[in-house]
C-alpha cells in the first residue's frame, strides 16, 4: 500500500489487530458559568461532594472486580477523586462563588499545571486528573459518563491518550488493537494493554486525524498503523498472528532456549486473584509481587496481620515455587497518607521506594514481619527485594533486615548507579532484578510518559541495554541470579536479547508469559547472544529491533 498511508509509532504489545476505528466518548460539555449566591454555596459544595464520591465509588467498585495492574490503577484513580487537596481547592472556589462545574474544572487545571511542572511520574497523573474532571462534570450535569464505548464488532481503539480507568475495562474480544498519539512504552495504557493481550502502538503522530469508522491494521510488533490496507493482506496478517498466538498459547514451560539453557519465565502479580490466575497458566512462579495495592488509598498503615493475610494468598498460589516480593514501592505518583511524605519539587527523584524506610524504618520492619508471617503460614521461602536502591549501604541496610527474618534478600536495579556498581551490590545481596521502566527513564534523563520522548525511554535504547549487560556480567561473576521484571521482559524479541545479555529470569504480565517462553524455545543461546550484540551496536531502538530480528530469524 501507499507508504503515505502508514503511520509509525512505538510498538509496545506485539500482535496484529484489524478493524474499524472507534474513539472514546467526548468530554462532557461545560455549561455557562454562573455566580452562586452566598446562601446557596453550602448546598453547591454538598452537590460537588456527592458527585465526586459517586465517581470514586464507581471506580472503586470496578477495582474490586478487577485484578493486577487494572485493580491498582482503578483504585489509584478513585483515590484521586477523594484527594483531600483537590476537594479542598474545589470547595474554596465554590465558597468564593463559583459553581461546582467550573470550580472543578479550574481546580483540576491548577493541579494539572502543578503536576506537569514536576515532571517525572507525576506527569502521568494529568491524564487521570482530566478523567476525574470529566466524570465529575458529567455527574453534576447529568450527561453520559465519558469513556470508551462498547463496540458491536471487533474494532481498533484510537485516542490521543487513554485514562487508566478506560483501559482497565477493555474487552479484548471487541477491542482488538490500540493506537494512541500520546503515551510511552511504560504508560498505564501500554502496561494494561499488555496485561490484556491487546496489540498496542503508542506515540503515533497523525493518528488523531483518523476518522471514526475507517479500517486500520495495528501491528504491535513493528509499530505500524496501516490505514485502509488491502483487505486480503490484512486478513492474511490477522490469520497468521492468530496461528502464531495459538502456538504460543500452547506453551506450558518450563522456560529454556532451543539448546536447553534454563531461563525462568515468571509472572508479575499484585494480589491473590492475579496470582491464582497466573499460577493456573504457564508462569513458573512470580518474579514480581507488587505489594502497593494494600497500601494505596489507606488512611492508616495496614497492620502486620492485615498485610500477612494478603501476602499469604499470593504465596499459597505458588506452592513450592519461586515468589519474589517487592517491598513497598510508594512515593512519587503513589503517595501514602500515613507516611508523612514531603512535598517535593521533583518527586520522581525524591523520597520513594526504600527511601521511605530510611526515613521511617518501622514501615519496612512491619512489612518484613508480615512477609515472614505469611511465609510461616504457607511454608514458603519468599525472596524479597527493595525498590529504588542507589547505594551499597542501602542494599546492606535492607539485606540485614531481610536475613534476620529468614528471607532471601535482593534489590531492584532501577537507578544507573546500581547497575554500574552491580558487582558490589551482589556482594551484600543474593540476587538483583532489573526494573527496565525506571532504569530507562533515569538513564536517558527523559520522562517515561512524555510522548515526545518515547523513543528515549524505549528499553531498546543501547545505553539501557549496556547497563543491563553490565548487571548481568556482575551476576555471572558472582554466581547469583539477575532477573528482569520491567515491561521489557514482556516483549518476546527483547526477551531473547536480554537472555543473550546474561539475564537468568524474566517476569512479565501473565498474559505475556506464553509468548515470551515460546519465543525463547525457538532460538539457541548463541543466537540470543548474537542478537544482543547486534542490538547493543545499533544507533537507536528501531535499528536495534531490526538487527536483532534479522539475527534470530536467520538462526
Amino acid at each position: 500500500m501507499d507508504s503515505a498511508r502508514t503511520l509509525h509509532g512505538t510498538p509496545v504489545v506485539p500482535g496484529v489487530g484489524y478493524g474499524r476505528v472507534v474513539r472514546p466518548a467526548p468530554a462532557p460539555d461545560l455549561p455557562a458559568a454562573q455566580e452562586v449566591p452566598e446562601a446557596e454555596r453550602p448546598a453547591e459544595a454538598a452537590r460537588f461532594s456527592a458527585a465526586a464520591e459517586a465517581v470514586a465509588a464507581r471506580l472503586s467498585a470496578r477495582s474490586a472486580a478487577s485484578s493486577g495492574v487494572s485493580a491498582e490503577v482503578l483504585q489509584a484513580t478513585a483515590g484521586l477523586a477523594r484527594d483531600r487537596g483537590l476537594l479542598a481547592t474545589v470547595a474554596e472556589r465554590i465558597a468564593a462563588g463559583a459553581d461546582a462545574v467550573h470550580a472543578t474544572a479550574a481546580a483540576v487545571d491548577q493541579f494539572a499545571g502543578m503536576f506537569r511542572s514536576m515532571g517525572g511520574l507525576m506527569a502521568e497523573r494529568v491524564t487521570d486528573l482530566h478523567d476525574i474532571r470529566d466524570r465529575v462534570v458529567a455527574e453534576l450535569t447529568g450527561q453520559p459518563e465519558p469513556g470508551v464505548p462498547v463496540p458491536d464488532e471487533p474494532s481498533v481503539l484510537v485516542a490521543d491518550d487513554l485514562a487508566p480507568a478506560d483501559t482497565a475495562g477493555l474487552d479484548p474480544a471487541l477491542v482488538v488493537g490500540i493506537a494512541t498519539r500520546l503515551g510511552g512504552p511504560t504508560s498505564h495504557t501500554a502496561i494494561i494493554a499488555r496485561q490484556l493481550g491487546i496489540p498496542c502502538v503508542v506515540a503515533v503522530p497523525g493518528v488523531d486525524e483518523l476518522p471514526v469508522g475507517v479500517l486500520v491494521l495495528v501491528d504491535g510488533a513493528t509499530g505500524a498503523v496501516e490505514v485502509e490496507p488491502d483487505a486480503a493482506a490484512a486478513g492474511k496478517a490477522v490469520r497468521q498472528a492468530r496461528e502464531e498466538r495459538a502456538v504460543t498459547d500452547r506453551w506450558t514451560g518450563p522456560g529454556r532456549t532451543a539448546d536447553g539453557t534454563r531461563v525462568e519465565v515468571l509472572a508479575n502479580v499484585q494480589d491473590g486473584a492475579g496470582a491464582r490466575a497466573a499460577a493456573g497458566g504457564a508462569a513458573e512462579g512470580a518474579g514480581l509481587f507488587r505489594t502497593e495495592l494494600c497500601f494505596l488509598g489507606a488512611e492508616a498503615e495496614p497492620t502486620v496481620e492485615q498485610q500477612a493475610a494478603i501476602y499469604a494468598e499470593v504465596l499459597a498460589a505458588f506452592p513450592g515455587r519461586k515468589v519474589v516480593v517487592r517491598t513497598l514501592d510508594a512515593g512519587s505518583d503513589k503517595p501514602l497518607a500515613f507516611a508523612g511524605m514531603p512535598d517535593e519539587a521533583n518527586p520522581a527523584l525524591g523520597v520513594r521506594g526504600l527511601r521511605i524506610a530510611l526515613d521511617d524504618p518501622g514501615i519496612l520492619e512491619r512489612q518484613l514481619d508480615a512477609i515472614a508471617l505469611a511465609a510461616e503460614r504457607t511454608g514458603a521461602t519468599p525472596w524479597v527485594m527493595a525498590p529504588m536502591v542507589a547505594t551499597v549501604s542501602e542494599a546492606r541496610f535492607f539485606a540485614d533486615r531481610a536475613r534476620a527474618r529468614g528471607l532471601v534478600p535482593g534489590v531492584m536495579v532501577e537507578v544507573p548507579a546500581a547497575a554500574l556498581l552491580a558487582e558490589r551490590f551482589l556482594a551484600v545481596v543474593d540476587f538483583v532484578s532489573i526494573g527496565t521502566n525506571d532504569l530507562s527513564q533515569y538513564t536517558m534523563a527523559a520522562d517515561r510518559l512524555s510522548p515526545g520522548l518515547a523513543v528515549l525511554t524505549d528499553p531498546w535504547q543501547p545505553a539501557v541495554l549496556a547497563l543491563v549487560a553490565t548487571t548481568a556480567r556482575a551476576g555471572l561473576a558472582a554466581g547469583k541470579p539477575v532477573g528482569v521484571c520491567g515491561e521489557a521482559a514482556a516483549d518476546p524479541l527483547l526477551a531473547c536479547v536480554l537472555v543473550g545479555l546474561g539475564v537468568t529470569s524474566l517476569s512479565a504480565a501473565a498474559a505475556a508469559v506464553p509468548a515470551v517462553g515460546s519465543a525463547l524455545g525457538t532460538v539457541s543461546l548463541d543466537a540470543c547472544r548474537r542478537a544482543a550484540e547486534a542490538a547493543l551496536a545499533a544507533e537507536d531502538p528501531a535499528a536495534g529491533r531490526t538487527a536483532a530480528r534479522a539475527v534470530l530469524d536467520g538462526s
